[in-house]
């Protein structure tokens, strides 16, 4: 793979790749932030900057093998499809209470439905 040409732009890529990879850590921890979107975006960040901090990022465990597959368009894991629904509907419940306005819980849940839907029928349910 040859590198990108030299730009001063590059820097700018791997740092809000690292600031991604960070976030994309703190979704693996932290139930309701997603891991994997940041992730990928952090891989897209790398291959503008470096190649090297992106081959980094795909030799992670777990980490790799999640940017491979949306890549690869293969999808999402069947558990890991029922996690992610999971963890919105509990997110999206627990958050309700806090919202005063009707109109904003009504919206609030839209958006928790749209992304239970989205994962449901738009993203590939990847077999073993």
């Amino acid at each position: 793979m040859t590198p990108p040409p030299a730009s001063p732009v590059r820097p700018l890529w791997v740092a809000l790749g690292f600031v991604l990879t960070g976030l994309g850590f703190l979704g693996l921890l932290l139930p309701g932030l997603p891991g994997t979107v940041w992730f990928i975006l952090a891989a897209a960040c790398f291959a503008r900057g470096n190649p090297k901090w992106e081959a980094w990022l795909l030799s992670r465990p777990v980490v790799g093998d999640l940017v491979r597959d949306y890549r690869e368009g293969r999808g999402m894991p069947l558990r890991a499809k029922w996690i992610a629904c999971t963890c919105i509907t509990l997110a999206v419940g627990f958050s309700l209470t806090r919202i005063p306005v009707v109109a904003g819980q009504v919206a609030w849940a839209l958006v928790g439905l749209a992304g239970i839907l989205y994962i449901t029928l738009r993203v590939p349910t990847r077999r073993a």
